[in-house]
């Protein structure tokens, strides 16, 4: 068979850069110019389209399903449905196995996977899945959360129960604080539906081997767990099926679930022949999970000078139909609950709910951006009751070294919070926009205003969020590094199964590698599981543990290459080569004799390979009563402030800049950092400001990104960073994870800016102008 385009291996451009130099990404001038093999490029001889017949109804039994009429059609090769799932018919990320490969007795959302169909053509395909009858009996979906919580036993979508999860977190005695409060404040809260609204859609490919097996091309955030996944489904060994990355067209924790790996690994096998899928944009909005909607309420008592006495909060996320993250998501919430502030006397019931709307998994931000809104929105609350400006109010209660989390968990690496807060409030504030260019006003060039009625709003937003995966998950990644000459050149071979999702990853294992080796020629090979468990591409890990393991890595070849270059000049083997030998710009260097030779002349035809694990510091669960415990690797601290014009008369807002002081530790690599904090805020803006899945009845009213609305570059305002390096001493370089924090603090910034403006309260993300007028 011929063999399938796929991404190749990313070559790092010699000479540029190390830790700590903004290196260029070597897939970067591909994507520009558009070579990137994405997973939706894949093409092999002889292929077969798959697709996926979903149903139209939240809730209802199955009565029937007749393939016959799709099997008549030509070209139709393949119809499939669940009694013909070759092994275990349910999977599930998060160790709970409750979604159905296909559905078997009834569905539980919209969109979800009833039959599978594969033609010879896509459009045969789409044609023969209108022709499968199914009888559905529909029932009436269960779509209100609280409800649930009410009465999980009534309302059950899963067999479970109605919960999910239920963590409290109990610090204190909330009862006898509030009796000693001077001020208290009160507020409802609530968090739309956002979308990863990645731009690559679901896509892969699936070739049945000689062996009986699968090769599995596809577009995932974590290899060896979906394998872990797909195996038992397919009925397959997990050494029978070998899993390569496709070219990742965005994640944001969207692609953590699987969506047609399975499917086309049932299709291929039944038929014998390749079999591509790809979703279209309507399709992807079913094919994955979103951020979990939230509503919150909250209660803050504080003496009269804002320093806060207690916090009484009650968080409920809506999962959806499946479990996916819900539970993971649940404990974050709780644990990040009131952010980085002091607070001696806490009470925090945080619950994830099951029900017949979409199901919500991993986002950015992973439970710590919904309830970022709402303590920073009483935070707000909470200063303008006491009179206190609200970077003083922030200041007067910021956690710092030694500060513990609502959890218990010390702070004990660098949060300089009230610095940081310092830092933003001196930051010059952007001028007024000229008002003849239309393109500066809120409504931009559909001329809704000539600038009457705009009023300018400034808000601020401080988020914390955790660093890895928590709560007692052995949370690791693996490296395999090859140093050799080839072509009379020192070349280094850096073997992974992290997934590059955009993030810059194939960049930043590169520069580790010219750092610790002093090689400048870098190759980065296609990520596989030929290659050991690298973990997820989630939760800000993988520079943290992958940047660990090929670092772990690099070390021991450099060790064993020294070793070689001592006996190589004739060094006694006793030596502290850590001590007297190093190696830097393809050279081995005495400290004590200057420049011996080079990496060539040690090497010659040999070559040098190790392989590492890399392992976080070990972390505990949350006490299912009180909520204690030290559950995560790292915390991260981004700080946000928000200028917007809002029309006030027209309800329609300019974010017209944000601003962010971000502590990231270390800078590996300045541009993708900066990327990062643009990306994250980029994302929170559009949660504050547009992007909603709208449910209703449990029925998305806009899978399309016509209705659902994600920013442009017109609606991205210019940023001013400043960006700390405050080192963990527990972390690789002691870097700090960066891409998720800026997506929590910049969401609540803009709405307080825009209440700022407006004097409304806006206790519901997206913003809509009917908020603002009505």
């Amino acid at each position: 068979m011929t063999s399938p385009v796929r991404t190749p291996g990313h070559v790092a451009a010699p000479g540029l850069g190390g830790v700590g130099e903004s290196a260029p990404r070597p897939d970067g001038t591909l994507k520009v110019a558009g070579e990137f093999a994405y997973a939706s490029d894949l093409w092999m001889d002889g292929m077969l389209w798959g697709a996926t017949l979903r149903s139209p109804h939240p809730r209802a039994l199955i009565t029937s399903i007749d393939i016959g009429p799709a099997l008549a059609m030509p070209g139709v090769r393949a119809v499939l449905t669940h009694e013909d799932v070759p092994g275990r018919k349910m999977f599930g990320i998060d160790h709970t196995e409750d979604q159905p490969v296909l559905a078997i007795d009834q569905v539980r959302h919209e969109g979800e996977p009833v039959a599978l169909v594969a033609a010879d053509h896509p459009e045969t395909a789409r044609r023969a899945m209108e022709k499968i009858a199914v009888g559905y009996a529909v029932l009436e979906p269960i779509t209100d959360p609280r409800a649930v919580i009410a009465d999980p036993e009534g309302l059950k979508v899963q067999d479970l129960g109605g919960i999910t999860r239920h963590q409290p977190v109990r610090v204190g005695d909330v009862a006898a604080a509030r009796s000693e409060a001077d001020v208290v404040v009160s507020g409802e809260y609530e968090v739309g539906i956002q979308d990863q609204a990645f731009l690559g859609p679901e896509s892969g490919l699936a070739v049945p081997a000689e062996d009986g097996g699968i090769d599995l091309y596809v577009s995932t955030q974590w290899i060896h767990n979906d394998l872990k996944q797909i195996a038992p489904c397919l009925g397959l060994a997990e050494d029978q099926i070998h899993m390569s990355l496709a070219g990742v067209g965005g994640a944001f924790g969207g692609r953590e679930d699987l969506s047609m790996q399975i499917h086309a690994g049932m299709l291929a096998l039944h038929t014998g022949r390749p079999v591509k899928m790809s979703y279209n944009r309507y399709e992807s909005f079913f094919g994955h999970v979103h951020r979990h909607p939230a509503q919150m309420r909250y209660e803050y008592g504080a003496t009269s000078d804002g320093r806060l006495l207690y916090a009484d909060v009650d968080i409920v996320l809506d999962g959806g139909a499946y479990t996916s993250s819900t539970k993971n998501v649940t404990g974050n919430a709780a644990s990040l609950g009131v952010g980085p502030y002091e607070i001696p006397n806490i009470s925090i019931d945080a619950y994830g709910v099951y029900t017949n709307n979409p199901p919500c998994g991993a986002m950015r931000g992973f439970g710590a951006v919904q309830a970022c809104f709402a303590y920073e929105s009483m935070m707000d609350r909470l200063g303008a009751a006491c009179g206190i400006g609200p970077i003083e109010i922030r200041r007067r209660n910021a956690v710092s070294q030694g500060s513990k989390l609502a959890t218990g968990q010390v702070i004990d690496s660098p949060a300089p919070l009230a610095g940081m807060l310092a830092r933003l409030e001196a930051m010059p504030m952007p001028a007024p926009l000229d008002p003849s260019d239309l393109r500066n006003l809120p409504g931009g060039v559909s001329q809704t205003t000539r600038g009457e009625g705009v009023v300018r709003g400034v808000g601020y937003g401080v988020g914390i969020k955790n660093i890895c995966f928590s709560e007692g998950f052995d949370d690791y990644s693996t490296a395999r590094v090859r140093l050799e000459v080839i072509g009379g050149e020192a070349t280094v071979l850096v073997h992974t199964a992290a997934a590059e999702v955009g993030q810059g990853l194939v960049t930043v294992q590169a520069q580790i590698a010219r750092t610790e080796l002093g090689v400048q020629r870098v190759t980065i090979a296609p990520a596989d599981d030929r290659a050991g468990d690298a973990g997820s591409s989630s939760a800000s890990r993988q520079s943290y543990m992958t940047g660990g393991a090929v670092k772990a890595a690099c070390e021991a070849v450099r060790a064993e290459l020294l070793a070689l270059a001592a006996r190589h000049f004739g060094r006694a083997t006793s030596t502290d080569l850590t001590t007297d030998l190093t190696t830097t710009g393809g050279k081995i260097v005495s400290r004590s004799d200057g420049v011996l030779g080079t990496i060539e002349d040690v090497l010659g035809d040999a070559a040098i390979e190790e392989t590492r694990e890399y392992h976080h510091r070990p972390t505990t669960a949350l006490d299912p009563v009180t909520g204690q415990g030290t559950s995560h690797t790292q915390l991260a601290l981004c700080v946000h402030r928000a200028v917007v014009d809002v029309d006030v008369d027209l309800g329609l807002v300019k974010v017209v800049e944000l601003a962010a002081v971000q502590d990231v530790g270390k800078i590996i690599n300045r541009t993708g950092v900066e990327g990062q904090i643009h990306g994250g805020s980029a994302q929170g803006l559009g949660l504050a400001v547009m992007e909603e899945i709208v449910v209703s009845d449990g029925l998305v009213r806009n899978p399309s990104f016509t209705d659902y609305l994600i920013p442009t570059i017109l609606d991205m305002p210019p940023m001013r960073l400043d960006i700390l390096e405050n080192p963990d001493p527990a972390a690789p370089y002691g870097l700090r994870g960066a891409g998720e924090p800026p997506t929590l603090s910049s969401t609540p910034a803009i709405v307080a800016a825009i209440r700022d403006a407006t004097g409304r309260p806006l206790p519901r993300i997206p913003v809509r102008p009917e908020h603002i007028v009505g």
